[in-house]
């Protein structure tokens, strides 16, 4: 009888394992069906004061003096500007095949790119949202990245509305005697031509201060 319920309790294990195993299996098969894969070849960031002035590391400023001119007269003005990300992506092909004979990518591997989620985090591990770190955020986009190529896509990597509340309000009115250092991880979502979901990651530093205002 011992070993009879000892053998039953195996059993039961084996099935257990054997329905974890097939489970497992079927979140792998659902995950990255498509054959091709998203690059993340370049992630920028740029001052909403100077948008046009993209670098790998970002200084967002959190209020900009700004003139502002009237006729014959002008007048400064405090100013929050949003600051923008820019990301270069490249399409790859999970079996590129041999090198003599590489696989050619088709216009279904093209990769549509619809969603982004921007998280903060800082490297002490002080990461409570909206008191050490702004608020995570979700934004929409749309670019298409050709199977062959790159394409580039523009985003808000800071919201005006975070600039407007903790923990970057209180850095406004200290004359930039405050700083906070983050690093930004960036993930987009998108779908091959073919319905198959992919996504990538991708990390920048910003570093939060009220910094000198550009002439």
């Amino acid at each position: 009888m011992r070993v009879s319920t000892v053998n039953h309790r195996i059993a039961a294990l084996l099935l257990a394992a054997s329905a974890l195993v097939t489970t497992a299996c079927g979140e792998v098969a659902r995950t990255g069906r498509s054959p091709a894969y998203l690059q993340l070849v370049r992630l920028e960031g740029a001052s909403g004061a100077e948008p046009d002035e993209f670098g790998g590391t970002l200084l967002s400023d959190v209020v900009t003096i700004v003139e502002v001119k009237r006729g014959e007269e002008s007048f400064f003005t405090p100013t929050i500007f949003n600051d923008l990300g820019r990301a270069e992506f490249r399409v790859g092909l999970k079996d590129p095949g041999p090198v003599a004979a590489p696989t050619t990518p088709s216009p279904l591997n093209a990769i549509t790119l619809t969603r982004y989620r921007v998280v903060y985090k800082r490297g002490d591990g002080r990461n409570t949202q909206g008191v050490d770190v702004p608020y995570a955020f979700d934004g929409g986009m749309t670019v298409t990245v050709p199977a062959t190529g790159t394409a580039i896509g523009i985003f808000d990597i800071v919201r005006n509305a975070a600039k407007a509340e903790a923990p970057l309000l209180a850095l406004a009115g200290n004359g930039g005697a405050q700083i906070i250092n983050t690093i930004a991880d960036v993930t987009f979502w998108g779908k091959d031509q073919a319905g198959n979901d992919v996504t990538v990651t991708g990390s920048m530093t910003i570093t939060f201060a009220n910094f000198g205002d550009p002439e």
